[in-house]
């Protein structure tokens, strides 16, 4: 798929969400052609002629004004992230494609290693942008023990969501957990359009993945920065927990995922329980060294 189709089915997408009432238009007729508003309204909403719109949604953004995609996304009613990827999109549509393409990070650096290990009580790990979970404590580890058994490395969460069976028992609410991982790899792909590893992973999950595939083409964006994760862990059993995701400032596409259970919650005491499982398995590992000295 070219840039230009993914302008074009972002915005055509975003457009047929919106009823004209909700755009505060009145509804003439009741045969509409269309899904949501007519291009002609959305042009009108933005302040643009129905030539240039039509321009934008072919897919041609280059050129375009941070003024125009700031309209553009009050008419088409974008949230924040989606506003972002509008202006991903043209960036991409005015830059000239690099011979050496920047890939998302592959490692993280010993004092981010450090910093991830100091937290012990809470399960912690790093990603990059496309979701290769790129180091962890071990109450991370222990959490996502399916996800870090992958056999492809570094393990990767969407790779993992989509294509292994244990990804539906786990993911308590497996749909919303693979709208959100699509989502996110939607922003990615619109903010980074050279990413090799990126594009062969969404090429590699399309072919092999149909609940992939549709999502992909929804073209959803989001910020996944906090919220809840619910678990089911073949130790622990159920769990409810937060997230945040901390960004490395120097490191960009880093972050370190954190997860916390509410206080005097079930979810609490499942986590000291994985914790006390975590300590009792290095002991175990550690024993045969011990006896050896």
């Amino acid at each position: 798929m070219t840039h230009s189709d993914d302008v074009r089915k972002f915005l055509t997408s975003r457009r047929a969400r919106i009823k004209p009432e909700d755009a505060g238009l009145p509804a003439y007729g009741g045969n509409r052609r269309v899904a949501g508003l007519r291009r002609e309204e959305v042009a009108m909403l933005a302040g643009m002629s129905i030539d240039y719109y039509i321009r934008l949604e072919r897919g041609n953004l280059s050129g375009a004004s941070d003024s125009v995609l700031e309209a553009l996304g009050r008419a088409l009613q974008l949230d924040d992230a989606e506003t972002a990827h509008l202006f991903d999109l043209a960036r991409a549509a005015g830059a000239v494609p690099r011979v050496r393409r920047k890939r998302s990070p592959r490692t993280v650096r010993p004092s981010v290693q450090r910093v991830v290990d100091a937290i012990t009580t809470a399960p912690a790990w790093v990603r990059n942008d496309r979701g290769d979970v790129l180091a962890s404590n071990e109450l991370g580890a222990a959490l996502y023990m399916d996800l870090m058994a992958e056999e492809t490395r570094p393990p990767n969460s969407a790779r993992f969501t989509f294509l292994n069976p244990k990804a539906r028992q786990f993911f308590a609410d497996w749909e919303r957990s693979a709208d959100d991982i699509v989502a996110v790899l939607r922003s990615t792909a619109g903010k980074n359009p050279y990413d090799r590893d990126l594009t062969d992973l969404i090429g590699e999950l399309s072919t092999r993945s149909e609940e992939f595939r549709t999502r992909w083409a929804r073209h959803d964006v989001k910020y996944h920065r906090t919220g809840r994760k619910r678990l089911y862990h073949p130790v622990v059993g159920d769990l409810d927990l937060s997230f945040e995701a901390l960004e490395l400032a120097a490191d960009p596409g880093l972050r370190i995922n954190v997860y916390t259970a509410d206080p005097g919650t079930p979810s609490e005491d499942a986590l000291k329980v994985l914790a006390s499982w975590v300590a009792t398995q290095r002991e175990a590992a550690q024993a045969p060294a011990r006896e050896k000295g």
